[in-house]
């Protein structure tokens, strides 16, 4: 594994693609592990698992591990599908959403997602999804990105609405933003001030791995 020792030392890239929903698609060995990127953004493993990972722990592994079912919209590689079964060792059903079938095709040869026989993937846009879903969910992830531009809708008071009715009794929404300027941060301010607060709680883990801040939202009812 002569890749991987070396990537200690500097990023190897081992495959590149292109689709018609992403401007380039990189799997690459980086820190002695496999990471998904996009032409300027880490799409799955790595930087990007350490942060979901700390959301879920912010919410409680002794939670999720008790949860039936789970929803990903924006799967990529998979990590924090990973985190779910591997460390945390949930075992009840999760529903993943993805709308580029390529990052799917890659998941499944390089990050073996489609051997977890828990997860169910749905290739759909994820404001589709929630349009047309009848399930409830325990948990729903939110990791929605076009490499480091996030899509308007997911900041839009029907999306919004549409998600905390999806949510069980008691259900979290773990939301992952990414900050790069001052219209950002009032934009995820405005986002939490403004949010349906009589049935729920809301907080902001920020500025994790420089430009991330989570969002953890608790259904009280």
């Amino acid at each position: 594994m002569l890749k991987k020792v070396l990537s200690y030392l500097i990023p190897i890239n081992i495959h590149t693609v292109k689709s018609d929903l992403s401007k380039s698609i990189e799997i690459t060995w980086a820190n002695g592990e496999l990471v998904l990127d996009s032409e300027n953004t880490n799409y799955s493993y790595g930087s990007l698992q350490r942060i979901l990972r700390l959301g879920l722990k912010t919410i409680g592994f002794h939670k999720i591990i008790k949860m039936d079912h789970i929803l990903v919209l924006g799967v990529a590689g998979g990590s924090v599908v990973k985190t779910l079964v591997d460390e945390i060792k949930f075992g009840g059903r999760i529903t993943g959403v993805e709308i580029d079938p390529e990052i799917i095709k890659l998941a499944n040869r390089y990050f073996k997602l489609d051997e977890i026989q828990q997860l169910e993937i749905v290739i759909d846009d994820a404001f589709e999804f929630v349009l047309k879903t009848r399930d409830k969910y325990d948990l729903i992830i939110i990791d929605i990105f076009q490499d480091t531009t996030m899509p308007n809708f997911l900041y839009e008071s029907y999306f919004i609405n549409r998600i905390c009715f999806l949510l069980k009794s008691k259900g979290f929404v773990l939301f992952n933003t990414m900050l790069l300027n001052q219209q950002h941060n009032l934009r995820n301010k405005k986002y939490i001030s403004d949010f349906c607060t009589t049935n729920y709680s809301i907080k902001s883990i920020p500025r994790i791995e420089i430009h991330n801040e989570l969002i953890v939202i608790e259904k009280t009812i």
